[in-house]
């Protein structure tokens, strides 16, 4: 009979949780039952505010600061939180960034950050996780925020769109080598989301019209959040290597991109 693990620990670190998508991810969490690490960059007040809503909802919750570009190092932060938190059964690999300029405009430098940050980072997270989940075998989750172009691409987002297709395929091959140990993979596809990434921090999505979303408007941090924690709940112990796209269905439109103007091809 294959072993049952039920018991992973109920600590979850999330990268990039000073705002947005990842924020909303670690106050979901923490509203489960999880004790809440939380990395940041470039902003630690509003880490700090992050801590603040989690601690609100009754959780422990520990904060430290991660850059993606000093790789290999920054991924200790992975055991340092864990070790602080006294356990970790759940990774998000939330952390990222992007580019918009034509491919054969972007500089090497540009490539290899965007790549370190959200491709190479996740990889060396994921490995620390798996490695401490592994040990201690109880299972648990690895979880990645990838991107509707993990699937489909985008003119001017090169480099972003090889690594979160990169890490699309990552997560599969993750979820074959983990899966005897207990350990699910998946990866969550967002499209438009009202975060500061898309400069829509603090927008109402409801108030965006976006026609050529079967949806018709932007999606809202917290409807991303809601299928992370589903996929950190012991519930979906059954999916694994899998990409959930929360996009309001805009993949679904590519046969009527004959529609589109020919604006399209400018970045």
């Amino acid at each position: 009979m294959p072993q049952r693990y039920e018991n992973y620990d109920r600590v979850a670190i999330v990268t990039g949780a000073d705002s947005g998508i990842g924020k909303a991810c670690a106050v979901a969490l923490a509203e489960t039952g999880y004790d809440i690490g939380i990395t940041w960059y470039g902003d630690a007040d509003g880490a700090e505010r992050t801590a603040a809503e989690v601690r609100a909802a009754g959780r422990r919750c520990e904060v430290a600061e991660l850059d993606l570009t000093r790789l290999p190092r920054a991924e200790t932060v992975i055991d340092d939180l864990a070790d602080r938190l006294g356990g970790l059964g759940v990774l998000v690999n939330n952390a990222g960034t992007g580019l918009s300029e034509p491919f054969v405009d972007v500089s090497w430098e540009k490539w290899r950050e965007v790549l370190a940050v959200d491709l190479d980072g996740p990889f060396l997270c994921s490995q620390r996780a798996a490695r401490r989940m592994r040990a201690a075998g109880r299972g648990g989750r690895i979880i990645s925020i990838t991107s509707v172009h993990e699937h489909a691409p985008r003119v001017g987002a090169s480099a972003y769109c090889a690594a979160k297709g990169g890490l699309g395929l990552l997560t599969k091959v993750m979820a074959q080598e983990l899966a005897a140990d207990g350990i699910t993979v998946n990866a969550v596809a967002p499209g438009e989301i009202a975060t500061p990434m898309t400069d829509q921090e603090d927008v109402d999505p409801f108030t965006r019209e976006r026609p050529g979303v079967p949806v018709g408007r932007p999606g809202h941090a917290r409807e991303v959040a809601a299928v992370v924690a589903l996929l950190a709940s012991p519930a979906a112990a059954y999916v694994t290597g899998a990409s959930w796209p929360v996009d309001g269905g805009m993949l679904l439109m590519g046969p009527q991109a004959s529609d589109l103007p020919s604006s399209w091809r400018t970045p």
